[in-house]
C-alpha cells in the first residue's frame, strides 16, 4: 500500500509541482513493485487486474489522491495478491509486501545519485533552472524516503503490518486477525492526532538522517 502522511512536510505552494510529481512516481513505483513480486513468485492476478504497469492511472486512486492535498492523508490503489497461487507463501508474502518499502528506498538512493550528479557537473551554476532543478531532487528524495519508512511501520493496512503477519508463528496469525480493526483505529488516532509528533515524527525524522546518511556513505568514493 502507497500511504503517506503529510502532516510531517510542510511545502510551499510554488512547489506543489515538484510533490505531484514526485508522488505520482512514488506511487505507481510502489505499486508496481508489489505487482511485479507477486507476478514473480506465481500470481498473476494484479497482471490480470492490469496493474503489472508503470502506467500511473492503473495505479492512483482519485480519492486517495485528493485526500492528499485536503486532509495530509492519502494512498494508492492497493494491489490485489491472492497468496493461493504462492508456492511458498510466507517468503512470497513477506518479499511482495517488502517490494513496495524497498522500491521507493532505491528511488529515494537514485534521486540523491542523480542530485549529487546535477551539483558536480556545474547544476549548481545555473540560479534559476538549478534551484528547480535542486529543490525537486530534495522533494523527491525526501517522500520516497518517508513513503519507505512509513510504510513499514507495523499498523495495519501497512505494508509492515503485512510482513510481520507473515513472520508470525501459525496459530498466531488469526488472532492478529482478530485484533486488526483495532490497530486500524489505533492507526488513525495515531496519525489525526498530536500523538504523531511524539511517536511518528521522530522515527520520520531520525529515519530520514539515517537514510541519507547511509546514501553519502555509499556513494563518498565515487564523489571525492
Amino acid at each position: 500500500m502507497g500511504g503517506l502522511p503529510l502532516p510531517f512536510l510542510h511545502y510551499d505552494l510554488s512547489v506543489i509541482p515538484h510533490v505531484i510529481v514526485s508522488l505520482v512516481i512514488a506511487f505507481t513505483v510502489h505499486e508496481f513493485a508489489h505487482a511485479y513480486v507477486a507476478y514473480k513468485f506465481g500470481d498473476e492476478t494484479a497482471k490480470n487486474q492490469g496493474r503489472l504497469t508503470l502506467n500511473p492511472l492503473s495505479h492512483l486512486d482519485p480519492f486517495g489522491t485528493i485526500l492528499i492535498f485536503i486532509a495530509g492523508f492519502g494512498w494508492a490503489k492497493p494491489v490485489p495478491v491472492n497468496r493461493f497461487f504462492f508456492k511458498k507463501p510466507r517468503l512470497a508474502g513477506i518479499s511482495v509486501s517488502l517490494a513496495g518499502p524497498i522500491s521507493n528506498l532505491l528511488l529515494a538512493f537514485v534521486g540523491y545519485l542523480f542530485f549529487n550528479l546535477w551539483m558536480l557537473y556545474g547544476g549548481a551554476t545555473l540560479t534559476e533552472i538549478g534551484a528547480t532543478i535542486q529543490q525537486f531532487f530534495r522533494i523527491f528524495v525526501s517522500l520516497n524516503i518517508v513513503l519507505f519508512l512509513f510504510n513499514l511501520l507495523p499498523f495495519p493496512p501497512l505494508d509492515g503490518y503485512r510482513i510481520i503477519e507473515d513472520l508470525a508463528p501459525t496459530h498466531i496469525r488469526p488472532k492478529l486477525t482478530q485484533f486488526e480493526s483495532y490497530g486500524v483505529l489505533i492507526f488513525l488516532i495515531i496519525v489525526f492526532t498530536p500523538l504523531d509528533r511524539y511517536i511518528i515524527y521522530p522515527i520520520f525524522t531520525v529515519g530520514q538522517e539515517t537514510t541519507l546518511t547511509l546514501f553519502r556513505i555509499i556513494l563518498q568514493p565515487f564523489f571525492t
